[in-house]
């Protein structure tokens, strides 16, 4: 495990939490939860076919395993959800049909106290993960959109926090206007501060420094740094930076100079989806960076997304860090 994997796992243990695993039915899954039991890194609860489940011979013995179909308390979660989804022009059937569907009923577990937190999107999309969450969850206080990121942990390299960046946004945002890549910055700025412990660094990325070219695009960048400051003014937020001055110190004073990011930023908004997306998997390739994510932020409670083409290390790893999400949220 990285370094920072290591972090996220002994501040897991630290006081244990209950991550809600809706795709019990998924090899993988069960795989990573036998693992995430072993270590001690959360309780869990994981929703599947029992007979399947059971016949996987995973030792599981410590989870709560459950059956949608049979699930006791299933009418009453439907009950909450109807209340929920009343105004929105929900009826009672309605509310019971979708409390089948597991990644509807982990949710509601997590809007009911049951779980603290849920990891799912191994064998769903990313949007049939996050509709159910902002329809009952919604966003958290403050929150003005739902965004991800990614941590890379990039190996023998000194830039950033020794090796180690949050990326944003790389999965959720297609073309956020400033305010948007505004709210993504202070996030990402929050997000990384609960999870390293460290101050962030945060730089907005462009295709130009300190107005080296003048265009739409660069603009939507000057403008969202200046929302961000306000909205932050105790983060260290600046841009519009190219990605060398904002990581590498010696062309960061050359092309920013006085900026208080340039050169040593750990936090990178990237201006776009299409960036953020191509710039975490070069990273990933490329330098053999390991890349922990999409994490959701700004959603009430901690839900996040799997690639559906995850492993089961990347599975462990998620639920990791969605514990330590689970505790920023309760102290």
């Amino acid at each position: 495990m990285s370094r920072f994997l290591d972090r996220m796992v002994a501040q897991a243990r630290t006081g244990k939490q209950t991550i809600v695993l809706p795709e019990g039915e998924d090899p993988r899954t069960l795989e990573a939860a036998e693992r995430i039991l072993a270590d001690g890194v959360a309780n869990l609860i994981i929703l599947g076919d029992a007979a399947t489940i059971e016949a996987s011979g995973r030792d599981l013995g410590s989870a709560a395993l459950i059956d949608p179909a049979t699930y006791r308390d299933k009418g009453e979660l439907a009950r909450q959800l109807f209340e929920l989804r009343k105004a929105k022009g929900m009826t009672p059937e309605q509310a019971a049909e979708k409390v089948e569907d597991p990644l509807y009923l982990g949710v509601m577990m997590v809007k009911a106290g049951i779980a603290d937190g849920m990891v799912a999107g191994a064998c769903h999309s990313t949007g049939d993960v996050l509709r159910p969450s902002l329809q009952i969850l919604k966003t958290a206080p403050g929150a003005k959109l739902v965004s991800s990121f990614f941590i890379m942990s990039v190996p023998d390299c000194e830039l950033g926090s020794d090796g180690t960046f949050l990326f944003s946004d790389c999965g959720l945002e297609v073309q956020p206007d400033a305010e948007g890549l505004a709210n993504i910055a202070v996030s990402s700025a929050r997000s990384w501060e609960a999870l390293m412990g460290v101050e962030p660094v945060v730089a907005l990325l462009s295709h130009s420094t300190y107005g080296s070219a003048k265009n739409d695009d660069s603009a939507k960048v000057v403008e969202a740094v200046s929302i961000a400051k306000d909205l932050a003014p105790d983060v260290k937020i600046d841009g519009e930076l190219q990605l060398d001055a904002a990581i590498v110190e010696a062309v960061g004073s050359s092309k920013a100079p006085g900026s208080p990011v340039a050169g040593k930023a750990n936090c990178l908004i990237f201006p776009d989806l299409d960036a953020g997306n191509i710039g975490y998997k070069l990273v990933q390739r490329l330098a053999r960076a390991e890349a922990y994510g999409p994490i959701t932020q700004g959603i009430a409670a901690p839900v996040n997304d799997l690639s559906r083409g995850c492993s089961a290390s990347d599975i462990y790893g998620v639920v990791a860090i969605t514990c330590v999400q689970c505790q920023n949220r309760s102290a």
